[in-house]
């Protein structure tokens, strides 16, 4: 079963950027989309971005305009950029692959707290 770490959380100033990554045991080319969800204290997980192996890619309305999901199938990485962080983008953020419908991995999450 293909493994995923992510890692790149910590704490950071509103306004700030962070970039979490998501790094596959295996080939992300298996997979036919990975995404990242979050989950906050008390809250329902939610998709935050997602793409595909053609590279297409969705985002949450939410972050729509201040976060990027990328790439890079040489590493076997996927990555979250994260700009013009809000307080309400706290959250555990967990890397997923899927075939097709069906998920194939979860990652164990990273800790993003965007504070001042």
């Amino acid at each position: 079963q293909v493994q995923l770490v992510e890692s790149g959380g910590g704490l950071v100033q509103p306004g700030g950027s962070l970039r979490l990554s998501c790094a596959a045991s295996g080939s992300i080319f298996s997979f036919s989309s990975m995404g990242w969800y979050r989950q906050a204290p008390g809250k329902q997980r939610e998709l935050v971005a997602a793409i595909t192996i053609g590279g297409s890619t969705n985002y949450a309305d939410s972050v729509k305009g201040r976060f990027t999901i990328s790439r890079d199938n040489a590493k076997n990485t996927v990555y979250l950029q994260m700009s013009s962080l809000k307080p309400e983008d706290t959250a555990v953020y967990s890397c997923n692959a899927k075939r097709g419908p069906l998920t194939i991995s979860w990652g164990q999450g990273t800790q993003v707290t965007v504070s001042s």
